[in-house]
């Protein structure tokens, strides 16, 4: 078997160099790296990445935590998160932690002490929890922006306001907010913008908070259709599929009747292609944070930088939008 040796003595240079030409290549001469580089390929060396790991003081794993594995919104940040790991040779591993209180620390603690770093999906969880686990080491946050800590968030409350204010243009005078968990920081950004954007040229009814689930959605219609809302602006996609299950089943038509939005590729699925949709691209939020977090691997930033991710809000070219396309309510 070639070893680190072997590569050393047929590219002429000393073991130590061979070593840090592989694992830190920003440390050694251009034309150095390459002739070592060449000398690996040619005798089929496979460095190991854990000891060059360990060579550098760290472990090569980093942490993505999320609150659930239920919610289908984190699947593909955990996809994309994972990608962007794998292209600068970290392994990822994913763990379930709600951080709710004082006791959901102590658990996380002793995984963030064996990661380099962390990305971190807290939604609900108090804001000094969460900064005790940004304290621990390398953290970036997902989706939620806290004073100290950087962060990477889908700006879905511009896109929920842009949503409602098309809505109220298109002659809705009701409007249905199903807001999301309690607690929920994502929940208060939406639930201000969607109000700052209509004002008072519509009746804003907001019911929850509601976990995102299908169930929540179903008991929300009666609250619903008592409200007199011709259109529902649904916190997750998982509340309005509910929601738009429960109204057929009441033989309210949607969005004949009631108009939910949901999520661009769910509405296809389902034969809704003329209904508002608003797509967050999950994999570019995991990559994003990750790539965020891997600079700060190597050292701490002077700063702490937060990003917003724009979102896009996908409007049917057809009239259903309208409410007064709308036929009579049953």
């Amino acid at each position: 078997m070639t070893t680190l040796a072997d590569v050393a003595a047929h590219a002429g240079v000393a073991k130590s160099t061979a070593s840090r030409a592989l694992s830190r290549p920003d440390l050694v001469a251009p034309d150095t790296v390459a002739r070592v580089r060449a000398a690996a390929e040619q005798l089929g060396f496979i460095p190991n990445r854990a000891a060059s790991h360990l060579a550098r003081g760290r472990s090569g794993i980093v942490a993505l935590v999320v609150p659930t594995l239920d919610n289908a919104f984190f699947t593909p940040i955990i996809a994309g998160a994972q990608a962007r790991a794998r292209e600068s040779d970290l392994q990822l591993t994913v763990a379930v932690h709600r951080l709710d209180d004082a006791d959901g620390l102590v658990e996380l603690e002793r995984l963030v002490r064996q990661v380099d770093g962390c990305v971190l999906v807290a939604p609900r969880g108090p804001d000094d929890i969460v900064r005790a686990v940004g304290a621990l080491g390398p953290t970036v946050l997902v989706d939620r922006e806290i004073d100290g800590i950087p962060s990477i968030v889908a700006d879905t409350a511009t896109a929920f306001a842009d949503l409602a204010g098309r809505l109220a243009d298109a002659g809705h005078r009701g409007i249905a907010y199903l807001g999301g968990p309690e607690g929920s920081w994502q929940d208060r950004q939406r639930t201000a913008a969607i109000a700052a954007a209509v004002g008072d040229r519509v009746t804003l009814t907001t019911l929850g908070p509601l976990p995102s689930t299908f169930a929540a959605g179903v008991a929300t219609a009666d609250a619903v259709i008592d409200s007199g809302a011709t259109a529902v602006v649904p916190y997750a996609t998982s509340i309005g599929l509910g929601l738009v299950f429960a109204l057929r089943a009441r033989g309210v038509a949607s969005p004949g009747d009631i108009l939910v939005s949901a999520e661009r590729l769910v509405a296809q699925a389902i034969g809704a292609d003329d209904v508002p949709a608003i797509d967050v691209d999950g994999d570019a939020l995991g990559r994003e944070a990750m790539a965020a977090l891997i600079p700060l691997l190597d050292a701490p930033l002077d700063t702490a930088p937060q990003r917003r991710l724009a979102v896009s809000v996908h409007w049917p070219a057809a009239g259903a939008t309208h409410a007064e396309n709308a036929p009579a309510r049953r």
